[in-house]
């Protein structure tokens, strides 16, 4: 049974007031500020009658506009109620962090490395935010700041003689 939209706003906005509710194909999408992030989360898993138990993922969405460069979204899930919902806070070029839902959901641990290693969002009290796939030394070779390729400001050809890349044999013939 898909989730009460009338029911999941109700809660959110008594701990978020600004928040705004978007649905498109009966999903819902909830963009809270990132200060009432912990306090949504947790009562979103703890309500008797919501009980997202579930952290499925977090990503983040690089606008590369003026207003919000960022945009992190959780997806979760009840598994009593089978039913989805997500939950987006947006973040500025200055202020790229937000605090971490690892108290909430363990489970954030690894997505939270993964979106910081990717697009580079620090999670402010993050029991290990480390790189996930790519090497810790993957800096930009001019800067030396760390650089991170899902961001649209990384160059589309990639940082040149920054890794190594396998043979091709396909296209340079067998390798001797």
């Amino acid at each position: 049974m898909p989730e009460n939209k009338d029911n999941l706003t109700a809660i959110i906005s008594k701990i978020a007031p600004e928040m705004q509710l978007v649905e498109h194909n009966g999903q819902l999408s909830f963009t809270i500020n990132a200060e009432h992030l912990i306090d949504v989360c947790n009562e979103l898993k703890n309500n008797v009658s919501t009980k997202f138990d579930m952290l499925l993922d977090v990503t983040a969405i690089d606008y590369l506009s003026e207003k919000h460069l960022m945009e992190v979204v959780y997806f979760l899930y009840s598994n009593e109620n089978k039913s989805r919902v997500r939950l987006k806070i947006q973040l500025n070029e200055k202020e790229l962090s937000c605090q971490t839902v690892t108290s909430v959901w363990e489970s954030a641990n690894w997505y939270e490395r993964e979106t910081f290693d990717m697009y580079g969002v620090n999670f402010i009290g993050h029991p290990d935010l480390r790189r996930f796939y790519m090497p810790d030394d993957f800096t930009d070779p001019i800067s030396g700041e760390a650089i991170h390729p899902l961001r649209k400001d990384f160059p589309l050809a990639g940082i040149s003689d920054s890794l190594p890349l396998p043979p091709y044999p396909e296209k340079y013939g067998e390798i001797k």
